[in-house]
């Protein structure tokens, strides 16, 4: 299936940050502030095309061959400002709604219908029965909420329906994260393995504290600056328990399968040797990112030591438990919409036409903020 047209474009308010869209490309500057933007997607690609921003796959790509390629194909980055724009159109955005020609795509919950585990390739089933590997190594697929060296703090929406990616907000302002010195903005490739859940009301036996009742995090260290909403087939390495205000917070370190480097990096100890300096960084990052926010220090278990693979993997199937005591009404998700379009037995799961009546309905966001000139700014803390 190739994706031939847009269904439509809705002219809401940005500054700073333009998304054009014109006939099947799609042209998006770095910091992108979509406000409350309910960005969705159509439902359907194969193993030649990739839409960004929250997907689904009739079968997910099984290798670097087969990866997705709208982003390389179909998707040129413009470094294009407001002021190379006409003056009627600076500070805002199209942003669009995607919809295939094809009558039956579908639309679905990046959170909760993207498969946890990478699927052979004769398995066409959402979620995958069988889980890829390379070698002894099982592969993860991993939803890309924030590209590396960007700001804008986009995540999966958890507690809007069909959960689509969207800018975070606190307090009424767009959250975006500091630039610590000397690195800008997230320094990995930055998002969430599907289908897990960090359970609030679980106590983790080795943080002594519950779930910040999100998907686990992802740390995505590849030499590729990813787009958001991309999904990249992952390996796992190894994992960082930090505890962000009291709240158990894993982040898993991860390569994707296509990088340069993957055949050499197998485990933690890999990263060390191959990418020095790069986890100490990683520690410093989690530790004192949110102190320019006027909060303290984050903490960590383990004295801030990174536990292996096996480790690793261990903690994302937990989640994945508890995802799936989520999906089928046996765990408490509060305010989590757990509404879904694929997995197979839950009370959550919904029509095709369900689902494309809540993006339809969705609304429209409000005018942008500018983006303020301090999220250039550099912080400076002692070591």
């Amino acid at each position: 299936m190739n994706l031939k047209s847009f269904s439509r474009i809705n002219e809401k308010r940005i500054q700073r940050n333009q998304i054009v869209c014109r006939g099947n490309k799609l042209r998006t500057q770095n910091n992108l502030n979509l406000n409350e933007n309910l960005i969705y997607i159509p439902a359907r690609f194969n193993t030649k095309m990739h839409l960004p921003l929250g997907i689904h796959a009739e079968s997910v790509p099984v290798s670097s061959a087969d990866r997705p390629t709208w982003v390389t194909e179909n998707c040129k980055h413009q470094e294009e400002t407001n002021a190379s724009l006409p003056e009627e159109q600076q500070g805002r955005v199209l942003t669009p709604t995607w919809a295939s020609e094809n009558a039956d795509g579908k639309y679905i919950s990046p959170f909760h219908d993207i498969p946890l585990f990478a699927g052979s390739k004769e398995d066409k089933e959402i979620p995958a029965k069988r889980s890829k590997t390379t070698g002894s190594e099982v592969l993860f697929n991993m939803v890309v909420e924030v590209p590396r060296w960007t700001n804008a703090k986009m995540e999966i929406a958890t507690e809007e329906p069909l959960n689509p990616i969207k800018q975070d907000i606190k307090k009424g302002k767009l959250r975006y994260v500091a630039n610590i010195f000397p690195h800008k903005g997230y320094i990995w490739n930055y998002g969430a393995l599907p289908q897990t859940w960090e359970d609030p009301n679980h106590k983790d036996n080795v943080t002594g504290c519950c779930g910040d009742n999100d998907p686990i995090d992802v740390c995505e260290i590849g030499s590729k600056i990813r787009s958001s909403g991309e999904i990249v087939q992952v390996k796992v390495l190894g994992v960082l328990a930090l505890v962000d205000e009291g709240e158990t917070d894993w982040k898993i370190i991860a390569i994707s399968v296509d990088d340069p480097e993957a055949q050499k990096i197998h485990d933690i100890d890999d990263v060390k040797k191959h990418k020095p300096g790069y986890l100490e960084a990683t520690v410093d990052w989690f530790r004192i990112y949110k102190v320019p926010d006027g909060k303290p220090e984050n903490q960590f278990a383990f004295n801030g030591e990174f536990k292996d693979k096996d480790f690793a993997v261990e903690i994302i199937k937990s989640t994945h438990e508890y995802w799936k005591a989520l999906l089928h009404k046996k765990a408490d998700g509060g305010a989590i919409k757990c509404t879904n379009v694929l997995v197979s037995g839950s009370p959550f799961c919904c029509s095709e036409e369900d689902a494309r009546s809540i993006v339809q309905s969705a609304p429209l966001c409000v005018n942008g903020d500018s983006v303020s000139p301090g999220v250039d700014s550099w912080h400076f803390f002692p070591k």
